[in-house]
């Protein structure tokens, strides 16, 4: 096994107000303007959900290049994160899509920037139990994926990036373009091979040992869009984000739900909530 991410020292961490009754949590919708019905979902439930907060954890846009766009959908993506952010908090780690988020977007929107990872304490009511949830994209604890992790190390130093975002905006929207049709190309390639067993999964150990260190008895994320929840033994479990995808049959739109009225269940309060297209 590879080694483990090491974690900050102290790690992050938000304490939930005790009125927070319900918090959303999302994750890799890729919002373009190549998938209306996806973004139309998500703009829905942005508006209308009456979640108290709201966690999205990366990749919820295909591809970011820089917070000067002024590109139409991308501005339109920000206006609703505007409008929801002003009636409840809305917070948001960086994916691998979206790693280039920066702070003029979080001042423009009003969204709240988290480092990966964070730890979100709900705390408990009397007599319920105890939530704590590290919240991370999950990327970074895909140790078997060598080549993505040796892309990411490169790409999330902040010399590299300030070269890249140094760039005229239309080289970077090319470079983007170009590392997405890599990524469909490597997708197809793989999907037409019987023998490949699948993408790399985040590692049990890791995510153990993530958990322990910081005393949190659920890791949740997104990244690898294998939605569901993986006992890991001594009370700790691993909850995975679903992708978005409005034309996909049936349609993949979900969001991750904790509210504190069902926190004394097993699931520690967490429930899937499918929407509508």
């Amino acid at each position: 096994m590879s080694t483990p991410p090491l974690l900050p020292q102290p790690v992050p961490s938000i304490q939930a107000p005790l009125h927070w009754q319900r918090v959303d949590f999302i994750s890799d919708l890729h919002l373009d303007a190549s998938e209306p019905a996806t973004f139309d979902a998500w703009a829905k439930h942005m508006a209308h959900t009456p979640a108290d907060a709201l966690f999205i954890l990366g990749d919820l846009f295909e591809v970011w290049v820089g917070d000067d766009t002024q590109d139409p959908f991308a501005l339109q993506c920000m206006a609703a994160l505007k409008t929801t952010s002003q009636r409840m908090p809305v917070f948001f780690i960086c994916g691998n899509r979206d790693f280039l988020v920066g702070p003029d977007l979080f001042n423009a929107t009003g969204v709240q920037s988290l480092s990966d990872p964070t730890l979100l304490d709900l705390g408990s009511d009397e007599g319920a139990t105890r939530t704590r949830i590290l919240l991370s994209h999950g990327d970074a604890l895909c140790l078997e994926d060598h080549d993505y992790l040796a892309f990411r190390a490169q790409v999330r130093q902040p010399e590299w990036q300030a070269a890249f975002l140094a760039k005229p905006l239309a080289e970077r929207q090319t470079y983007a373009r170009s590392v997405r049709s890599a990524s469909e190309a490597r997708k197809q390639s793989h999907a037409q091979d019987p023998d490949f067993a699948g993408y790399a999964d985040v590692d049990t150990q890791a995510a153990i040992e993530w958990l322990k260190a910081v005393d949190a008895q659920v890791l949740l994320h997104g990244h690898t869009h294998k939605p569901a929840m993986h006992d890991l033994g001594q009370g700790l479990t691993r909850w995975v984000l679903s992708d978005w995808d409005a034309d996909a049959q049936p349609p993949r739109l979900e969001v991750l739900s904790w509210q504190r009225t069902q926190a004394a269940n097993t699931t520690q309060g967490l429930q899937r909530l499918p929407l509508s297209v």
